[in-house]
């Protein structure tokens, strides 16, 4: 028998929490609930949690600093984060840091609903699709899409968020095509809503810095009124 997906919600609102739980539970979902980070903390050592709806201000720290410490430990637990602010740079440094989406207050429980089926079933095909996926090998480096993982030649993984995996993959095995901005928003599923190029440029200026990709880009170069490609050859090797 299937597991119903366990969401916890966080959030400092008593209001939210509780139509968001009962909305979800009417939606076949197991819930908790948390309002601030400590009992966030709490419920994930007792539960096994499948995503985190985490609020932005919270009264004992930011939802933007929890996502940060849950991807510096290694905890790859989807996350979508809600705020009531609209800049363009809060949800850039949301993917920056590893959230799997960006949901504005106020906004429609059927909306989030949409959100949390599109992360999950996104999650899922990763773990389904990848764990026999072909590894590729480009210059130092082999890309692991089975452990999402980004290997140096000395066999060290560097420290990509979700987004920085999910575009450089996108980009691996692809090599040589031209991959416009929106294109590598839909090819990550990162594109449901508003398209923010802004935020390709800064994830891909990231990733580069990561790989050491000089100022002449050999591995990804950008294509002026274009997008991006991949410039380094790939070899595609088979999991043993």
């Amino acid at each position: 028998m299937t597991r119903k997906p366990h969401i916890l919600i966080v959030d400092d609102d008593l209001a939210i929490r509780k139509l968001l739980g009962r909305y979800l539970l009417e939606q076949d979902f197991r819930v908790s609930l948390a309002s601030d980070r400590k009992t966030m903390g709490d419920v994930l050592a007792i539960n096994e949690i499948s995503l985190v709806v985490l609020d932005v201000m919270l009264p004992d720290g930011s939802g933007l600093d929890i996502c940060r410490d849950l991807r510096r430990l290694d905890i790859q637990i989807p996350v979508i984060l809600l705020t009531a602010l609209k800049e363009d740079v809060d949800r850039i440094i949301g993917l920056e840091i590893g959230a799997d989406d960006y949901l504005g207050k106020p906004f429609n429980p059927r909306e989030l609903l949409a959100r949390i089926r599109a992360v999950l079933r996104r999650h899922g095909e990763h773990d389904n699709r990848l764990s026999h996926a072909r590894m590729h090998r480009f210059g130092r480096f082999t890309l692991q899409p089975g452990s999402r993982s980004l290997l140096d030649e000395t066999g060290a993984p560097l420290d990509l968020t979700e987004a920085e995996f999910d575009l450089l993959y996108a980009l691996v095995t692809r090599p040589g095509k031209l991959l416009t901005r929106d294109k590598l928003l839909e090819i990550t599923n990162r594109g449901q809503d508003e398209v923010f190029d802004r935020s390709v440029d800064v994830l891909m200026s990231r990733i580069r810095k990561k790989l050491g990709d000089g100022d002449d880009f050999r591995i990804i170069k950008t294509i002026r009124n274009g997008g991006y490609l991949f410039a380094a050859p790939v070899e595609n090797v088979e999991p043993e």
